[in-house]
């Protein structure tokens, strides 16, 4: 059973990043992260996982505010990318998982950047973002607190403009040191809007769910019926009780009696993984925060696939990985077929990655080529995609366009939960 305890500062105060994920002294009361609960968690390997969430109550995109429900995406100039998205799930076989993820196919190559400047109009007031930390059990120390040395980090917040851009201010203390920093909410519709954009966008997707059922596609499956409240039992008929209405009444009449709705089960969802850069949409991050509403320009890497799978009920609205592209361009990728061997980065980092992931896939939902598969197959698929995202990412170092227009410090793996 996990064991609980509070994220207490050691002081009256916490000194964390700023809201836009850079340097800028901010310090808040520790009270502030009396809401925090850390927990671990036994994962498939054996080790133990630290997880630092929020204390809140159940998690649903049903209750999510009505405003911020409209975006306005602006292309810019993306010479050399593709016009539309191709598929690339031959890149990881299929359905026989004995073949060799090629980490060094030539469609990984980046060759062009598409920017886009996509506007997100809200009308809440401006608070905390529901953030939460995970801490890999592939470390020898798994304890989210850092020392010394990774006290100065600034990579844990490269996403952060995008939640504080939109009134969300994210809280991120510089005592912590995780692998992957998530958020629950505040939500907005508009989120779910620019997750599906960015999939529509991509050069290379690799689609490892079936996709969502719509109302007009001949396949579909017929939603469940919504439940109508009738005016009367149908095993007790109000008709044949005796009239009273020759009584004269005192009192509001009651009201009759009827059955209670049938709740429906939640949608399910998708988590879309991509490498992403961020920009301000000037010079400074701040004329990114407009009044009402964020401006940023989003940024897409050719050679980048992006992965698509299904989401467990209560999966995070958006996560990031806290290995920016400039620390990922530090790594070696393997040869193909090469073994993994001790103190490989590269397998390192897919291992953590896959170990959050597990926490968010729902298996049973994974399926490849419309091909269902042991639950040991999707996982051995899911992480050669997972290797595939990684391996793009470190080779875009290697690419001019890149180097020349995404800034390395605020690119990296974000997991986006989508319709």
């Amino acid at each position: 059973m996990s064991s609980y305890e509070s994220l207490r500062a050691t002081g009256t105060n916490v000194i964390c990043l700023s809201p836009w994920g850079d340097s800028s002294p901010f310090i808040l009361p520790c009270i502030r992260f009396r809401d925090l609960a850390v927990h671990g968690v036994v994962m498939a390997t054996g080790g133990m996982a630290a997880i630092a969430a929020p204390v809140m109550g159940p998690v649903s995109d049903a209750i999510a505010s009505t405003v911020g429900d409209s975006i306005f995406v602006e292309m810019g100039i993306h010479t050399g990318f593709e016009l539309t998205t191709k598929t690339a799930d031959d890149l990881i076989g299929d359905g026989a998982i004995k073949r060799i993820v090629p980490f060094h196919s030539t469609r990984l190559e980046t060759t062009s950047v598409k920017t886009m400047a996509i506007t997100l109009m809200y009308k809440h007031t401006v608070e905390d973002a529901s953030l939460g930390f995970f801490r890999s059990s592939f470390h020898k120390d798994t304890s989210l607190f850092s020392a010394v040395k990774d006290y100065f980090s600034l990579a844990k917040g490269w996403f952060s403009p995008y939640l504080f851009a939109s009134g969300r201010r994210p809280i991120i203390p510089r005592s912590v040191k995780p692998d992957v920093v998530f958020c629950h909410g505040p939500f907005l519709t508009g989120d779910y809007k620019i997750g599906e954009t960015l999939l529509a966008e991509s050069a290379l997707v690799i689609t490892l769910c079936a996709p969502p059922p719509t109302e007009h596609s001949p396949g579909a499956a017929p939603g469940p019926e919504v439940a109508t409240l009738p005016t009367q039992h149908s095993f007790l008929s109000i008709s044949d009780l005796p009239k009273l209405n020759h009584f004269t009444r005192s009192r509001t009449p009651s009201p009759e009696p009827a059955l209670a709705p049938v709740l429906q089960p939640p949608a399910p969802r998708r988590l879309l993984i991509m490498v992403l850069g961020l920009k301000p949409h000037r010079t400074f991050w701040t004329t990114s925060a407009r009044p009402s509403e964020s401006v940023i320009q989003y940024q897409l890497l050719n050679g980048c696939p992006a992965v698509v799978l299904p989401a467990k009920l209560g999966a995070p609205l958006v996560a990031w990985d806290t290995y920016t592209l400039q620390d990922m361009w530090k790594i070696r990728v393997p040869q193909d077929g090469e073994k993994e061997s001790t103190g490989d980065r590269f397998h390192g980092m897919v291992d953590v990655l896959f170990e959050y992931m597990d926490l968010c896939v729902d298996w049973d939902r994974v399926t490849l080529q419309g091909v269902s598969e042991t639950e040991e197959e999707k996982k051995v698929e899911v992480k050669g995609a997972l290797g595939l995202v990684v391996a793009s990412a470190v080779r875009s170092g290697s690419s001019k366009e890149v180097v020349k227009e995404v800034d390395p410090d605020r690119c990296g793996l974000v997991i986006w939960r989508i319709p």
